[in-house]
């Protein structure tokens, strides 16, 4: 017989999990004497919320839940934030955490960790699950899993009391297959698609697995693709095409001579479609619109809404189109030309930095925090590696997610080389897991834009006529910070050729380059 933490720790093994990210705590010992030979590698965060960004950054490269164990109270609230990005980007984690004994629960005794309901605060974000006696773990196992594989996708969250954790438990049974919903009928779709004579697609992160079944359906249809940020990687470098915002009034137009929009995993949201708050986008009423979660569906009434995953649905799609010609390589060439001229001369030249990061390390994974070149490639830049483009930029806009997310997308890509980029404040968020990366012997590339503050907000400030207050925090001394951290440093200027340099010359394992700004 066995506790319910090692049980929980072997159902996670059964359903696939391999790496748990988590800081040990009293309140979690018995998880951990389930990870002891459980098959599951354990790595060690400098912080819950790095613990949870790990997690986020795993799923997005793996495809596959992220794990993090946390303690009750501060382990739990430290991982919120995390949870609220992986909420907004929908990445499926599951936080595991202890909570105290069940019959403290609500009575405010003054124990450690205690949280008035914990229950109920995460709830207010995420669902939530708790294991209150060893016979229900492998039913909350079941439906945790469900919501983090069927539907969209997010952060779920599974709580254990601690006395509960040390109780005799059965090990747990075989899980079974989690159902995805059916493909609805496509034949409408088909008719409005094959009446199109200038169509569009709009793919979002709902694709990103998805790249030869959406090449082929672009290239049947001849329709430019037009990739938010979670899709960004997708066809690279293809006539077809578009790796810009729809915010950029080019893509806009594109959307707006259009005489059909397919929009493909896309929740619509602001940070990709307006990112300046100034309206004007286009009458998207008509559009076919493909997703896996109904309530999005329901957000945007349109024409034609198909529930399904999107990927199984384009796959499906394509035995029953014929092949069209529709000038899509012209149209999405112009776009591209006219996108990229509206980006600012400031914000071009962080573009070359980007794109001396591709050529410096082809097919890497580039994790980018809030910072000013990360803003301007997410309103352009062609990645050349599917799924290898995300940061924290996007929906809840977290500081501090970058260096965590590369470590877990790391892990999650054995061998694969990932360049974290970060900004000089966004980095005092999260300091503490460069130490991880070294620990794990990660081929991490940790690149600092210093211009030593939060210039973009300074630059936001400015431009609405405010004092600039706040955005001045002083930066850290890096190379004797890189030093501390044991990794080898490299510093050079705001220069594409400089960078494309560093990049090439650095050193197999984890390493810092910082890019002085002015």
């Amino acid at each position: 017989m066995t506790t319910v933490g090692q049980a929980l720790v072997a159902g996670l093994r059964a359903r696939g999990v391999e790496v748990v990210f988590g800081i040990p705590g009293v309140h979690t010992i018995e998880l951990y004497r389930g990870l002891a030979g459980g098959g599951i590698r354990h790595v060690t965060p400098r912080h819950e919320q790095g613990a949870a960004f790990m997690a986020d950054g795993y799923a997005r490269v793996s495809g596959k839940p992220g794990v993090a164990f946390v303690i009750t109270g501060p382990g739990l609230t430290n991982a919120l934030t995390a949870m609220a990005q992986a909420r907004a980007d929908s990445v499926p984690i599951l936080v595991i955490s202890g909570v105290n004994r069940r019959d403290s629960l609500g009575k405010g005794l003054g124990l450690l960790h205690e949280l008035p309901d914990q229950a109920a605060m995460v709830r207010a974000l995420c669902p939530s699950f708790q294991v209150d006696r060893p016979e229900v773990l492998d039913s909350v196992l079941t439906r945790a899993f469900a919501a983090l594989t069927a539907g969209r996708p997010g952060p779920v969250h599974i709580g254990v009391p601690t006395d509960v954790m040390p109780l005799p438990c059965p090990p747990p049974a075989a899980p079974a297959p989690v159902e995805q919903p059916k493909l609805p009928d496509l034949s409408a779709a088909v008719q409005r698609l094959a009446r199109a004579q200038r169509p569009v697609i709009l793919a979002g992160g709902g694709v990103r697995r998805a790249e030869a079944a959406l090449r082929a359906l672009a290239e049947r249809l001849d329709a430019p693709v037009v990739q938010t940020v979670n899709a960004r990687g997708l066809m690279h470098g293809h006539a077809l095409s578009v790796p810009a915002s729809p915010s950029l009034n080019a893509v806009r137009a594109l959307i707006a001579a259009s005489d059909q929009v397919l929009t493909l995993g896309t929740e619509l949201g602001p940070t990709d479609y307006d990112m300046y708050a100034r309206g004007g986008l286009p009458d998207l009423s008509g559009m076919i619109r493909i997703d896996l979660c109904a309530a999005q569906l329901a957000r945007h009434p349109t024409a034609l809404t198909l529930h399904a995953e999107a990927g199984n649905a384009v796959s499906a799609l394509l035995p029953l189109l014929g092949t069209k010609t529709a000038d899509g390589a012209a149209r999405a060439a112009a776009t591209r030309t006219a996108a990229r001229a509206e980006l600012s001369p400031a914000m071009r030249d962080q573009l070359a930095m980007i794109e001396a990061m591709r050529k410096g390390v082809p097919g890497a994974i580039l994790v980018g925090d809030s910072t000013q070149p990360v803003y301007a490639g997410n309103l352009y830049y062609d990645h050349d590696r599917a799924g290898g483009w995300f940061n924290a930029a996007t929906g809840y806009g977290a500081l501090g997610f970058a260096p965590g997310a590369a470590v877990g997308a790391a892990l999650a890509s054995p061998g694969t080389p990932v360049i974290c980029l970060v900004g000089d404040g966004g980095l005092q968020f999260s300091p503490g897991e460069l130490r991880t990366a070294l620990d794990e012997k990660l081929p991490v590339t940790f690149v600092v834009w210093n211009n030593a503050g939060f210039q973009e907000i300074a630059d936001a400030m400015a431009d609405a006529g405010t004092e600039v207050i706040g955005c001045t925090p002083s930066p850290l001394n890096l190379r004797p910070f890189a030093e501390a951290c044991d990794l080898p440093f490299a510093l050079v200027p705001a220069d594409p050729d400089a960078l494309y340099q560093a990049l090439s010359a650095r050193p197999q394992g984890p390493n810092l380059i910082e890019i002085r700004v002015g």
